[in-house]
């Protein structure tokens, strides 16, 4: 963390959502730099040209997965800050998030002054957690012993199951990831094995159980 303050990338594909973040942390005196990426690959050359203290990550970009961008920036920059941004429910992703090595997974309906502590945490090299979270984890630890089938899969795993359980073909998928048919199914075929499942009907009604999609 620079004297000047905390430097901050954002990294959301809307940049309406990017553009309400700057507000908010430009009107906070702690808060250096502020620059901004669409997806992925903007996100990694603004951290390989420059100095960022913390990564604002929205968990649903368009070109790649937020979980896949966060295990390149870790494995790139593993002492930046990342906190996960997300419209989804903590239950869906926080967990998963902080295992892949985030300093905190937020809504983005959260309030300012949260955001703010979360960044804070984040720049000291911390992990700021919530209630809800702290609560998910005390439910995890408990139950660790019968962790869910789904709990098992890599992120890239997790990733196809959420597309496929959204009804999506296996090639849109391919085109979505940047990746060929073959390795999608490669993919669905180790996930339909891992939750012993046989085919997309049931990985759907799966979904919906476990409350994924």
């Amino acid at each position: 963390m620079s004297a000047a303050g905390i430097n901050i990338l954002l990294v959301d594909d809307h940049m309406i959502i990017r553009r309400g973040l700057r507000q908010i942390l430009a009107e906070d005196a702690r808060i250096g730099q502020i620059e901004e990426a669409a997806d992925g690959p903007a996100a990694l050359r603004s951290l390989r040209a420059g100095r960022i203290d913390v990564v604002l990550l929205d968990i649903a970009l368009g070109d790649r997965d937020g979980l896949d961008v966060l295990g390149s920036v870790r494995s790139e920059f593993p002492r930046i800050g990342v906190i996960m941004l997300s419209v989804y429910p903590e239950s869906q992703f926080a967990l998963r998030a902080i295992r892949s090595g985030a300093n905190g997974y937020l809504n983005k309906g959260c309030a300012p002054d949260i955001l703010l502590a979360a960044i804070v945490r984040a720049a000291e090299g911390g992990t700021y957690v919530t209630p809800e979270i702290a609560e998910l984890m005390t439910q995890d630890i408990r139950r660790d012993h019968a962790r869910a089938p789904h709990e098992a899969l890599s992120n890239r795993e997790f990733q196809v199951l959420q597309l496929l359980a959204q009804g999506h073909a296996i090639n849109d998928i391919g085109r979505q990831l940047s990746l060929s048919a073959n390795t999608i199914s490669t993919y669905r075929a180790r996930i339909l094995q891992k939750l012993q499942l046989a085919n997309n009907i049931e990985l759907a009604n799966y979904a919906l159980r476990h409350q994924l999609v």
